[in-house]
This record gives structure tokens, sequence and C-alpha cells, in this order.
């Protein structure tokens, strides 16, 4: 499996997704800007992922910082053993509580195994992922995006990255899911790739430097 760890890959998948797709160089002025984005994997990173839900980065980052702050270590059993209050008081969502301590259980648990789920192939640990309470389709594909550092993932439920498509590929509507996810096929196998220029191309369309999901 192709993997995305460090820039030298990054830089490697953008080069060969320009080769298939040179209409995408229009987006891509200096191809170090593209943005990297990793995330450790584990329990932290996917914890990282699930705060970052529905929110603009800013405001992740800012409930990620307190978080970080009331819950040391960022592990499944300091989560499992503490009170509400903290994860209140950083500004979580119910559903995000819920979550982030379903998570922890199933950790616990060995239901799931969040370090080796990054070497199973993607589309396997994606159903496994989507297995656990509160983990929908986009929460797992960016872990296995940004943690797992697979090379060939795009969220096609991610807003931001259907408004960018639907401005690139100058289309009447915004693209649903599943019509993102089709459209998307043509950027395989470099479609992590193709998800950074697009979120950065988003991110220059709305002329903010907050809107990335993670």
């Amino acid at each position: 499996m192709t993997k995305i760890t460090n820039r030298q890959e990054l830089e490697r998948e953008v080069g060969q997704l320009l080769a298939l797709d040179p209409d995408l160089k229009a987006l891509v002025p200096d191809v170090g800007a593209v943005p990297l984005r990793l995330r450790k994997p584990g329990f932290a990173g996917m914890v990282e992922v699930i705060v970052g839900q529905q929110v603009s980065r800013a405001s992740a980052s800012a409930i990620q910082t307190r978080l970080d702050q009331l819950v040391q270590p960022m592990e499944a059993t300091t989560v499992h053993g503490i009170a509400e209050e903290p994860l209140i008081d950083a500004g979580l969502s119910r559903a995000k509580q819920k979550t982030i301590r379903a998570l922890a259980a199933a950790v616990l648990n060995r239901e799931i195994d969040l370090l080796s789920l990054c070497e199973l192939p993607p589309e396997t640990a994606a159903e496994k992922l989507v297995a656990l309470h509160g983990i929908g389709p986009w929460t797992a594909e960016v872990y296995l995006l940004f943690c797992a550092g697979h090379a060939d993932i795009l969220p096609s439920g991610d807003i931001a990255l259907q408004v960018a498509a639907q401005d690139h590929l100058r289309l009447a509507d915004r693209p649903s899911p599943k019509e993102l996810a089709a459209l998307a096929e043509r950027w395989s196998p470099h479609r992590g790739a193709a998800a950074r220029i697009l979120w950065a191309h988003y991110a220059r369309l709305k002329d903010r430097n907050d809107v990335l999901p993670v």
C-alpha cells in the first residue's frame, strides 16, 4: 500500500497526480504549499479527528488545546477513568463526548486496535471503524488519510471538498458524497493528494485559513 508519511512522499504523489490530471496544475501554484497535515496514529489521533467533526479548523484547534490540557495523557485508560466535567469544559458536544468514551471502551476491550488498523487495506479498516459508535465514513476516512497515511483516500462527504470540486470542475451544483466519490475515481490512486489540493483550493476560495477539516 502506498503511504504519505512525509513531505517528500506527498510531493511524489502530487507530481504523479498532476501527470495523471494536468488540469489540476491550475490549483497548485506551489507544490511545497500543499498541506501535509499528518497526525500520529492511535487513540489520540482519532480523538483529534472526532473533535474536528463538523467544525472549522480554528474551533477544533481551540477545543483540542483545552482537551489536551484537561485530559493527560490522552489515552484510552485516562478517558475511561475520568468524570464528564473535563470533556464538558473542553467544549465537546454531548455526541462527541459519547463517541470518545465509546472509542476508549472499544480500545480497552480490544475491540479495535487503532495502530494495527493502519496496516490493513483502507476498505477493510474503514469497515472496522464505522462499526464503532459515532464513527461515520468521514471520520474513518480522515483518520486513514491523515493518521494512517493512506495515499488513495478522498473523504467525499466533506463539504469543503465538494465545494472545491464544484468550482474546479465547473459543476452546476455541489456534488453529493456519492457523486464526488465517482468524480474522484479519475484521481485514483492519488486521491489523497487530490484531497489536499482541493482543501487548499477551498481555503483560497473562502479566503480563510481555518476551513480545513484537520
